[in-house]
């Protein structure tokens, strides 16, 4: 009797961990320079990996900052095509010492695995090259056909990916496109994820004296910029955390009667939550649940501010210069640039006496979501469901993966989220890991996931 899918993956897990964790001990952090070669040995690495699967026409292609690889598998006649996409660099590992053990070789303790990457996203696309893997191996075959896409500049805001995929928009043209770089809200809850809030971000530079004051000498006559600075972020939003520039809200479209019903489903234990975070309560616009405020409702929050004295003791002082740094997740129909022409709009009406404000941009991306009813959304839940033999449920994320917005631009194709990283995993701070439990039953899915798409016709 030929071998199945499941029974490969049992019997090979051990030697997939190993080369989990050797692309795991790569520190392809896209950051910073000093990593450049070894961003690029990541590349090579999984390059060679989906050549040892039997995926064709491999090639770690250039880009005009980190290189992407690609490789393709099209002998599914009159079946769907995928491209899957997902990013093999990852955050730097500041601060060092709060690492429990080196972020650049892999540990499992406690039934996770621990090191920089597992969870976003090394881990998330090294399930696919390994669900890829289990059906070469054992049918000879893929249900569908599938397109790999993986970049090394996601963890920088893919600034040159948009262009690469503009140039190469005939390779990868594609029915969908299936991304795991996303979660599940908690464990044993697999959750479909149909939709990503945009972003834009700025900083506002407050200048007022030409040097910092004696506040005996001039205070009280000179206006201080910390203070000014103050006064204006404090304009931004009321006491329930509503924001109040004028226009911020006019395309929010509201939920679905559908949406609401699947939102309500997630059931999110607040009160758990809270005491989870070590807040007093919780806090948002009104009229809103937790997980609405946190995902299809958009936000303008303070990043950080820095102004004056902050060393030991004190030191009385009038800062001349203060600043902020500031970022709005946004919701289908936002335009980042329409919204960041709004927010300067609101600064120059609300600058304080006595000092001048400039503002700087920063990164923006766009919403996006995939109709709730989409077949290949539907799909993707009976597949979790097949695995994790529980009702799945469906959100739309809270973060923001500018590249998707530019798939949806530039391919025109709908965009499946497929995520097994739990919000607990530390993604981005020290002590990042994965659970065992969701690697093995992620590559259950995703297999599950081709033969359920083997069926569907995309017009």
């Amino acid at each position: 009797m030929p071998q199945t899918y499941q029974q490969y993956l049992q019997e090979h897990r051990e030697q997939h961990l190993k080369e989990l964790f050797d692309i795991l001990k790569i520190p392809s952090i896209s950051s910073l320079s000093e990593y450049k070669e070894d961003v690029r040995n990541a590349a090579e690495w999984l390059k060679a990996e989906l050549e040892k699967t039997g995926m064709e026409h491999a090639e770690v292609m250039k880009t005009k900052g980190h290189p992407v690889v690609y490789a393709d598998w099209l002998h599914a006649d009159g079946k769907p095509t995928v491209l899957i996409y997902g990013h093999y660099d990852v955050q730097p590992v500041d601060p060092l010492n709060l690492w429990e053990s080196d972020p650049f070789q892999p540990e499992i303790r406690d039934d996770k695995i621990y090191a920089r990457g597992v969870s976003d996203d090394k881990g998330q696309i090294f399930m696919h090259v390994k669900a890829i893997d289990a059906f070469l191996q054992t049918d000879g075959k893929l249900p569908v056909n599938i397109k790999v896409l993986f970049e090394g500049e996601e963890e920088i805001g893919s600034p040159h990916l948009p262009a690469f995929v503009e140039e190469h928009k005939d390779l990868l043209a594609a029915d969908l496109i299936v991304i795991s770089d996303t979660g599940m809200p908690e464990k044993d809850k697999p959750t479909i994820c149909y939709g990503l809030r945009g972003l834009c971000g700025l900083q506002i530079n407050v200048k007022g004296a030409t040097s910092d004051l004696h506040s005996g000498e001039y205070g009280g006559g000179v206006q201080n910029a910390a203070t000014a600075l103050v006064e204006l972020l404090a304009s931004f939003h009321d006491r329930d955390g509503k924001v109040l520039v004028e226009g911020f809200y006019d395309k929010v479209e509201e939920l679905t009667a559908e949406e609401k019903e699947a939102f309500a489903k997630l059931q999110v234990d607040e009160e758990k939550l809270r005491k989870q975070l070590g807040v007093p309560e919780l806090f948002g616009e009104k009229g809103y649940s937790y997980t609405e405020r946190t995902s299809v409702r958009p936000t303008l929050e303070i990043n950080g501010m820095q102004s004056g004295f902050t060393g030991e003791g004190l030191k009385t002082v009038l800062p001349s210069e203060a600043f902020a740094k500031m970022t709005c997740r946004l919701v289908p129909k936002q335009d980042p640039y329409e919204i960041l022409e709004l927010l300067k709009k609101h600064i120059h009406a609300h600058t304080p006496k006595g000092v001048t404000v400039t503002v700087t941009e920063f990164d923006k991306g766009y919403p996006y979501v995939t109709p709730l009813d989409h077949p290949a959304i539907q799909a993707a839940g009976r597949a979790y469901e097949k695995v994790y033999q529980v009702p799945v449920t469906y959100t739309r994320g809270g973060g923001s993966i500018p590249i998707v917005a530019a798939f949806d631009n530039i391919l025109k194709l709908p965009v499946v989220l497929m995520g097994f990283a739990l919000p607990t995993e530390n993604a981005h701070a020290p002590n990042e890991h994965f659970h065992l439990e969701n690697f093995g039953k992620g590559l259950e899915t995703i297999c599950a996931y081709w033969n359920e798409l083997q069926t569907l016709i995309f017009s």
